[in-house]
This record gives structure tokens, sequence and C-alpha cells, in this order.
């Protein structure tokens, strides 16, 4: 969710608001960090936190499936994460029958725990700073084109050498500062995850897309899988005969809760910033990529309600994907409205005026930075017009239209190398794909697509205009009426008896192939804008860092660990409203809304628990059972399901969101109303034991606190 400069007015900012900002690499703890995290309250060394030589409170954290961060709790691999972050898994295995999205589900034993086809979870076992390797023999005069062969060239070297040496291991070569530092990543890879235990909607969903980025917030964002291992401990295809997986390392889970001004730190896989970001980007976020991908999207996502109202198949089918769509496109909305509201464009045209004019100043022409804001404008001048269309094409049509999935697959086949493997592929695939629905989503997406975009691919003249009259709804009809892509049945027919020249003819790989073929003539449209980008981004980042060569800089998210630290604090979002840093029981029984059942029900076990006041030792010291809390850690996308942890490294909360009124973070980071929303351990624990009667669990965990 954040990046880490702001712009010559960022710098007046006090150093104490200034401190809570940045996503840092663990390797640099003792160096940058550690001072201040203990002058807000850590009592962890840097060795503690980070250790290369031993086991250390980064081997209990996850990269969970495939966005999302997870944390173990208990030596025999039990695994904390949201909801949300295990919604996947939990809607593959669910349906109509096994309805665990309404109804959630808990496994009494190991015996019971579900296998969670797909999922994996990595460990990361050692981080090296590997910039001398492959930036030590760049030229620093180089163009864009020349850096690019030469880091490629030691990339794929120390790849190779890295491989040989963590033979088991993967590698993930990684640049930060656009291209100016590098890391290197050996990973581990558990591929037998399976699921233990999860709320029903109702808890773990609870507020929907209503509260969605929202405070108050009262969701029991949390899930619970358990990693597993073969008989030497090491990663294994999942069998029967997996065991637990045995950790080193595990956090242990406070029951002490949380005060204002408590230090609060996270760890975890941040996803995506744009801190660095010019105003030109933001120009373009605001004109076109952010409109262009609310309005599409909330079209499809609108129709995929309304089926999935009706129909507790669609329901299930849908949920997963109708999630993802929908936190994105509500997130788009926030930025929006936080980038005008706090006017982050013209603060970056600040910082740009600083920069040309300290540039000018300081350096020569021909070391690159006096051109870098140039560059990167006269790339957007270019490559605007084609990137809008690009967008619309993969938001309404590679995404948009669930039909050319299977289309285009098969369309990239001669053969039919395995077809045990391609038909269970393909089940897996239309278990959750209604074409009735597609169908309706189809003719919405062409049709907005003819209202909207400047060029369109050649099936609108080719066959919508010369066979159908330029009515796109009866084209959409003859699609699915004519596909055998629409039906699994015929796909699977397909695998047994395949015809390259059948599936070339195939009235969805012809759409498909137009929808790619203008995709490629657009991204051609862009020449080498891309490169002259790329390139004054990295002197622009450079340069920034020489500008001011005393400030810590922190480098853009990109899915590496990292560690953000700061304080549970509440917040101020307009005149006159002071947001408290915690949420009760209570406030669910208040949100609860009959004319409102998708989103806002309660389930009857927790209104009786709350009728009785049955909440056990995990009750705050004012008798209220908390559920959620801020901080004002730096944290986006990604982060989701990460450890809040306190000063002594132990578990308090699960961090899940951010807030509504600092949606711009990801481009600038908003000291006094950056918050991020996490569920209390407390409410985890509580849900656990009292609501599923699942206290088994517990038992494996090191809970720890004044109320153990």
């Amino acid at each position: 969710m954040k990046r880490l400069f702001l712009l010559c007015a960022a710098l007046c900012v006090s150093l104490s608001a200034m401190a809570d900002e940045g996503m840092w690499m663990l390797p640099y703890l003792q160096k940058m960090n550690i001072k201040k995290m203990k002058e807000r309250g850590c009592k962890l060394s840097a060795e503690e936190i980070y250790s290369i030589n031993k086991s250390s409170l980064k081997d209990a954290i996850v990269i969970f499936g495939g966005g999302c961060t997870g944390e173990i709790v208990s030596p025999e691999g039990l695994l904390f994460t949201n909801h949300h972050c295990g919604f996947g898994s939990i809607q593959a295995l669910s349906s109509v029958e096994h309805d665990y999205l309404k109804n959630g589900f808990w496994a009494m034993s190991n015996e019971e725990e579900l296998p969670a086809p797909g999922l994996s979870v990595r460990f990361i076992r050692k981080i090296m700073d590997v910039t001398p390797e492959i930036m030590g023999n760049v030229p620093s005069t180089a163009g864009q084109e020349e850096y690019k062969k030469i880091t490629s060239e030691n990339i794929d070297a120390l790849n190779k050498k890295l491989g040989e040496e963590y033979p088991d291991m993967e590698i993930q070569i990684e640049s930060f500062f656009e291209g100016n530092q590098f890391f290197a990543f050996v990973v581990e890879q558990f591929r037998d995850v399976r699921l233990v235990g999860t709320p029903p909607q109702s808890i773990g969903k609870f507020g929907g897309d209503t509260d969605n980025w929202m405070w108050p917030r009262h969701t029991g964002d949390f899930s619970i899988f358990r990693v597993y291992a073969g008989p030497d401990n090491k990663p294994a295809d999942y069998s029967p005969e997996n065991r637990p997986y045995k950790a080193d390392k595990y956090l242990k889970v406070s029951l002490d809760g949380v005060e204002e001004n408590d230090f609060a730190m996270i760890m975890g896989f941040p996803g995506s910033t744009q801190r660095y970001a010019t105003s030109y980007e933001i120009d373009n976020m605001l004109r076109v990529s952010n409109p262009q991908r609310i309005f599409i999207r909330g079209e499809r996502q609108a129709i995929l309600w309304d089926d999935m109202l009706a129909s507790d198949k669609v329901r299930i089918q849908y949920a997963s994907k109708y999630a993802g769509s929908s936190n994105y496109w509500k997130n788009s909305i926030g930025m929006s409205r936080g980038i005008e509201k706090l006017n982050v464009k013209s603060r970056k045209e600040e910082q740009e005026a600083s920069f040309q004019a300290w540039a000018d100043a300081n350096t020569l022409p021909e070391e690159g930075y006096v051109g870098a804001l140039p560059k990167i404008r006269e790339a957007f001048e270019t490559m605007e017009e084609p990137m809008a269309g690009m967008q619309y094409l993969s938001e309404a049509f590679l995404r948009g239209i669930e039909l050319l999935a299977p289309a285009m697959t098969f369309s990239r086949h001669t053969e039919i190398k395995n077809p045990e493997k391609t038909k269970n592929a393909m089940s897996n695939w239309y278990k959750d794909y209604n074409a009735p629905t597609d169908r309706k989503v189809a003719k919405r997406m062409l049709q907005i697509a003819r209202e909207n975009m400047k060029t369109l691919p050649s099936f609108y003249e080719e066959i919508v205009d010369k066979d159908f009259g330029g009515d796109t709804d009866a084209y959409v009809d003859y699609l699915y009426d004519n596909s055998l892509f629409v039906s699994e049945e015929n796909v699977l027919a397909l695998v047994d008896d395949f015809s390259a020249e059948k599936v070339a003819a195939d009235p969805a790989v012809v759409l498909g192939k137009s929808v790619l073929d203008l995709y490629q003539v657009l991204r051609e449209a862009r020449g080498d804008a891309s490169e002259k980008y790329d390139e004054g981004s990295r002197k622009y980042v450079d340069g920034l860092m020489k500008q001011y060569p005393d400030k810590a800089w922190a480098s853009d998210a990109n899915f590496t660990i990292r560690l953000t630290y700061g304080r549970v604090l509440p917040y101020n979002p307009a005149d006159g409203i002071r947001y408290n840093h915690y949420t009760t029981l209570k406030g669910v029984m208040e949100k609860e809304d009959p004319k409102n059942p998708a989103e806002f029900t309660v389930p009857e076990r927790l209104k009786e628990l709350y009728a009785a006041r049955d909440f056990g030792r995990y009750a705050n010291k004012q008798g209220e059972l908390p559920v959620g809390f801020l901080a004002d850690c730096d944290i986006t996308g990604g982060n989701s399901g990460s450890p809040v942890l306190n000063g002594r490294g132990e578990l308090i909360g699960l961090a899940f969101d951010g807030n509504w009124e600092a949606m711009s973070g990801d481009v600038a980071f908003e000291p006094e109303l950056q918050r991020t929303i996490a569920v209390d351990v407390r409410y985890v624990l509580f849900v656990v034991d009292k609501f599923a009667g699942a206290g088994w669990l517990l038992d494996e965990m090191e809970i720890v606190g004044k109320k153990k």
C-alpha cells in the first residue's frame, strides 16, 4: 500500500510521524531502524527479528498462496491468515451440500483437516544483497538498453550459481528502487496445505463490500490452515502419509491486547506501491486507468451479484471471483478520492520542481538526471492512448468474458499430451463457471467496449457488423449457442478427439484472437516509450536519493518480505469526528441488518454468547470483547494476513485492510490518516474456542499474557 518519499512538503513532517512510514528490508534493520523501534517500545534485538545464521522471527512468516501473508502459530505447522486470503480455497472446497462459505468449517482432529488442492506456502530461507553482482559492471552513464542487457546477463548467471548452491530451493532475484538495487531470496515451498478452520462468512466477511476499506470495522477476517511435510519434514506433494510440519520458529499468541500508543510492528509481503510515481502517472491514474477500471468492473459485478443472490450454486461458484474483482474496484474508487482530496498531484509537482532544479545545478546531462523527468513525461504522452485500449481489452474481454479462458488455452495446443491432467484441470475450471451468467456479462462488455474504445477489435467490423447488423447481443447469443467451450461435456470430448482445426474455427477462439491481435498492435504502438519510462524512473529515484543523502529511504513494495512499525492509534477522519482505536462485539450486534442479509447477518450462536457475556479470558479490561484495532503501520495489498506483533514479537492481531480516508497511501503516505485495520487475536481465539468449540487448536499454541 505505500512507497517512501513524499515531496518537499513531506520533508517538513515531524520525525516522529515520518518514522512510521516505510516497508523496510530485514537485512538493514540494525543499521536503519532498530534504534527508533526500541525508542517506540520494541523489546527485541534486530538479530531476534532477522538473523542470517539462526532461527528468528522471520522464519515464522510465509507467503500464503499467490498473494497473501500467513504466520505459523504452533510447533505443528498451524497457520493463521485472513479469511479473504483463504477464501479461494474455502470456496473451492465448498458445494451446495457442504457450504463452508456460508456455514464455516472446523476440523476436530488432524484427520478431519481438508487438503486444499493447488495451495502452497513459501518460507524465505535466505536473503542476500546482490547489487554488486548485478550492477557492478554497469557504467554510470549506461542507457536503458545497455543497462538491461548487462543486468539481465548478470541475473541469469547469478540465478544459475545460486540454483546450484541451493538445489532444492527456488531462487528469486528482485529489483528495488526502480532497478537501482537487487536482492536474492532463497525460498522453500511447501505444497501440502490443509484447511483446519474457517468461520462462516457472517463472521469472516461481516460487512461485505459496504464495510470494505472502512472503519469502524467488525470483521472476523481470519482462517486457519496447517502446513504438512514428508517424513523428513521437507516439502512433499499431498499424501495421506504426510505429517504436520515441525516448525523451528512459531509465534507466541498474546492475550494482553492493545492500548492506545502501544508499539506495533507488522512483518509480511506487501504487494505493490507507487510512492515514487510522478505527477504524470498520477494524472493518468485519475483521468484514465482508475475511471476505466471502476466503470468496467462495476458493470460486470452488478451482473454477477444479481445472479449470485438468485442461486446458491452461482453464489458459491462466483464468490471468490466477485470478491477479488470488487476489492480492487473499491480500492480504485478510494484511491482516486484520496489523491484528489489530499492534493497528491500538486505535491508531486512540487517535488519534481525541486528535483529538476537540483539536477540542473548539480549534475551533468550525460549522467541522466537532468533528462529523467522529461523522459517520463514524453513516455506517457506516447503510451497513454494505447495503454487505455489495452486496459479495456484486458478488463472487458480477457478478464471479463470467462469463455475466452478455455478457448484461448486450447488454441495454443497442437495436440493434447496429457489428457487426464487436462481433463482434471478443465473439470476444476468448469465447476466454477455458469454459462448463462457469462453470457449476460459478455453482452454488456461488448456493448460498453463499442461505446468507449477508440479502436475496436476486428471482429466487430468483420463479424458483428457484417453478419449481425451491428447487434452485439445477437452476436453474443450466436457465440454461446455455437461455441463448444460453453460446455464442460464438449470440452472433455474435445480432449479425447482433439482437432486443432475445430478449435481454430470455434467462434470463441475467433473472438479471442481478434482481441489479442489488437492488444499486440497497441503494445507495439507504445514503441520505445516503455524503455524511456524505465530509464527515466531509474534515474529519477537514484537522483532523489542523491539529492537527500541523509534521508532513510525505503523501496516500493514488490511482494518481498518487509517489516513496518508504528503505534496503536485512533484518528480523526474529518472535522469534529474521532475514531477510537478499537471496536468490540457490541458493534457487530448494532450493525445487524435483516434488510441486507448478504453482508450484515449475525449468527445465532454469536448472539447467545454476547447476551450471556460469555467472553471468557478474551475480554479486555473493560469487560468488552475486542474485535478489531488500528495501528499507523505502513502496509498494502499482500500484507493481508500479516501478523501484527507487540514489542516482544508476540501475535496480537492479523492485518487485513487499510482505511478509506488514506486510500492514496499507495502513492503518498499520509502520516496523520494512514491506518492498518487488524482483527484482534483475542476475537480470533474467542471464535475458535467459544463459538466453534475447537479448543483443541488452542492447546497446541503457546498462549501468553496476563490472562493465560
